[in-house]
């Protein structure tokens, strides 16, 4: 173990840094910088059609902050490869406790059954991993990330990379100069207390596609 503190991570969150380990059992992480960073524009976000149905199907009971520890366990378990080790599991619960980490996570029969976390600080979320033991979990869990980040006035999803499977919700690369910018800016945002992570019924549009884009 480093002798990284949750104080640590902030900071370099807050400087555009985020943490990778080279897997599963490694004892130690390193920090990012990528040359092109990935963001959502939450006004913009796309939630493709076969999505809706099942949105409108609403198979899941959608928590938040439940069991945000079990949700990034069940991210660094849930693929072969992974750059969630032992030490950023630990990190991320502490931050957790303190407020700048959460989850939103989809139930079924009361097993959690898919989810996604990332880091809050100021008026940006960066999302960190995602999983699902069922079809659209997590894809239904950033639904409502983004519905829960809209409702509190965030300004910036930072996804870090771009790939395919965000590629359907509208995930830009942005250089990181450009990406420092919007960081600053949102940093100096106060969210909205009220509706902060706060559990939130979806806008009928999310379903019908008449508050974002459908593809």
């Amino acid at each position: 173990m480093s002798d990284i503190t949750p104080d640590d991570l902030l900071e370099a969150y807050a400087n555009g840094y985020f943490p990778m380990a080279e897997g599963r059992h490694d004892d130690a992480f390193f920090w990012i910088e990528p040359e092109e960073r990935g963001v959502i524009p939450l006004d913009t976000f796309n939630i493709p059609r076969g999505l809706r149905k099942t949105l409108r199907d609403n198979p899941f009971t959608i928590r938040v902050d439940s069991a945000c520890e079990e949700v990034i366990i069940a991210c660094a378990n849930s693929r072969r490869e992974t750059w969630i080790n032992d030490e950023i599991i630990e990190l991320y619960s502490r931050l957790h406790h303190r407020g700048h980490v959460h989850s939103v996570e989809c139930w079924q029969d009361n097993a959690l059954v898919g989810g996604l976390y990332g880091v809050s600080i100021g008026a940006v979320f960066c999302g960190e991993s995602m999983f699902s033991r069922t079809s659209q979990a997590s894809k239904v869990a950033l639904v409502h990330l983004v519905e829960i980040l809209n409702e509190a006035g965030y300004t910036l999803l930072d996804t870090q990379f771009v790939n395919d499977h965000l590629k359907q919700f509208g995930v830009q690369a942005i250089p990181q100069a450009d990406y420092m910018k919007k960081l600053e800016s949102a940093l100096k945002v106060e969210p909205n207390p009220s509706s902060l992570f706060s559990t939130v019924s979806l806008r009928k549009g999310w379903a019908t596609g008449s508050n974002s884009n459908s593809t």
